[in-house]
């Protein structure tokens, strides 16, 4: 060792591994060369750094690559691999309404069957996405970094995605009429995930179509004429809910973030 640096030999040394190097020295080596950049420089073109990239190059043609997500598993940033099959059941109840319709089956005054089930069927599908009832990943889901209200804007966008479009065509086949069914469809999706904040998204998604059921399909099959709540008068009270329901998200939003609002 020199006064301030390690001498050439010494380097040439340390870079070779020398194990004859007394503990001492070795030591003050490199301590000193933790905080000299001048030492370090004289040091980057001895045999070491080349003996390990020469060492490390020829793996690297061989070392095996993370493969590219699949389509279907970017997917599964979007929808639970839980809410598949309930996807799956709602369009396949929404042919069935329409099958009935064409058929001739109506309840009252020509109500249609799509139009009394169209408002509760994404409900179905966001409890499905985000409950732990129906989501055997539920624990998983809710204890991510990226667990939230926009994880949970996600999956209700994307069950909207697929059932909005199936009761669209359904509509177009049996003249149910878009509008009638879509405020009620959109009040009722965006009031599972309000009341979800308070009760859990499964339990919400039971409540409220059993109210639908008792107040709107009950009345309608027992006294065969169209409830006032399917017809364009009902218009500013469904957007009256919708955007309660908005209100209470966004007062409520980090209860998503915990466990208990997975039920």
């Amino acid at each position: 060792m020199t006064t301030n640096h390690p001498s050439d030999h010494l380097l040439h040394r340390y870079s070779h591994s020398d194990d004859d190097i007394p503990a001492d020295e070795l030591w003050a080596v490199e301590s000193h060369l933790e905080t000299c950049a001048p030492c370090r420089a004289r040091l980057a073109p001895e045999p070491i750094a080349e003996a390990v990239w020469a060492n490390l190059s020829p793996l690297l043609d061989h070392t095996p690559q993370m493969p590219r997500a699949r389509a279907w598993r970017r997917v599964h940033g979007w929808v639970s691999p839980a809410a598949g099959p309930w996807l799956a059941m709602i369009l396949l109840v929404i042919a069935a309404a329409v099958a009935l319709d064409r058929a001739g089956f109506a309840v009252g005054d020509r109500v249609s069957l799509v139009l009394l089930v169209a408002p509760v069927l994404p409900v179905l599908g966001v409890a499905a996405s985000w409950g732990r009832s129906l989501d055997p990943a539920w624990e998983l889901t809710a204890a991510t970094p990226r667990a939230g209200l926009p994880l949970v804007f996600r999956r209700t966008a994307a069950v909207l995605a697929v059932v909005v479009p199936g009761l669209a065509v359904a509509s177009l086949l049996t003249d149910a009429g878009f509008a009638r069914w879509l405020l009620p469809c959109l009040a009722f999706t965006v009031g599972t995930l309000a009341l979800g904040t308070l009760i859990g998204v499964t339990r919400a998604a039971v409540v409220l179509i059993a109210a639908w059921a008792l107040a709107i399909v009950a009345p309608t099959i027992a006294f065969s004429r169209t409830a006032v709540a399917l017809g364009p008068a009902a218009a500013p009270v469904w957007i009256a809910l919708l955007g309660a329901s908005v209100v209470v998200l966004a007062v409520r939003r980090m209860a998503f973030t915990r466990l208990e609002a997975n039920r």
